[in-house]
């Protein structure tokens, strides 16, 4: 089997066995969802470090902290999400290869220097990730998983935070 038939038969594999009240059907679903924004948090929490560590200018010490406190922050949601797939009997797929291939975020540029750049970009990344965030909380409703749901509501509230940071650093 190749690389590539593996990566995507994991994401589609029955869940084991649990005593979660969910159906298999449902697991499966959430676990498929879970992983999807698993992909995005991981980029997400890899452009937060590109931006930390190559930011420049006039505005370096509050960038370069911010961008490390949003990393800290996406880490949390890191974590919760592939949890939840491990308790929905799933398999958290967390490789650099999966995520590349997985993440719905645009490329994070690597030639910008600028503080305002980086933030601006950032708050891109956030942005996309937060609208991807609200479309899982629907799903996860729809297939009558609270817990996911709330799961992304927790996700949601805190990247619309981090987003109002972001966003504070663009204005003139």
């Amino acid at each position: 089997m190749s690389k590539k038939a593996s990566r995507s038969g994991a994401a589609a594999a029955v869940p084991s066995r649990t005593r979660i009240d969910l159906g298999e059907n449902a697991r499966k679903q959430m676990c498929a969802l879970l992983n999807a924004r698993l992909a995005d948090a991981l980029d997400l929490a890899g452009q937060c470090k590109q931006a930390h560590w190559n930011v420049k200018g006039p505005n370096f010490a509050a960038l370069h902290e911010l961008f490390d406190t949003l990393h800290a922050n996406v880490n949390v949601h890191v974590d919760a999400i592939a949890e939840r797939v491990a308790a929905l009997g799933g398999v958290a797929l967390g490789t650099a290869s999966i995520v590349a291939e997985k993440t719905s975020l645009p490329d994070y540029p690597t030639d910008i220097r600028a503080g305002r750049d980086h933030a601006d970009r950032m708050s891109i990344a956030f942005s996309v990730f937060a609208k991807n965030v609200r479309a899982a909380i629907d799903a996860a409703d729809e297939a009558g998983d609270a817990v996911t749901a709330d799961l992304f509501t927790e996700v949601a509230a805190q990247t619309d935070k981090d987003l109002w940071m972001l966003d504070a650093h663009l204005e003139e």
